[in-house]
């Protein structure tokens, strides 16, 4: 029960969140989009290599 609880609180923040947040949104140039994508892609790189050596260990 508490973790329904805890489920419910954390969605209606994300959704109040997304909901406050959605209209101050400004569009991103392709340049910043691309600098994004490469961070993105080596965060999720990092992420799975660390997952892997948890696993291993």
């Amino acid at each position: 029960m508490n973790l329904l609880i805890i489920l419910v609180v954390l969605f209606a923040a994300l959704a109040l969140i997304v909901k406050l947040t959605e209209g101050r949104a400004k569009p991103l140039d392709p340049e910043q989009q691309q600098r994004y994508s490469k961070i993105i892609m080596v965060l999720v790189f990092l992420t799975l290599m660390g997952a892997m050596i948890k696993q291993c260990s």
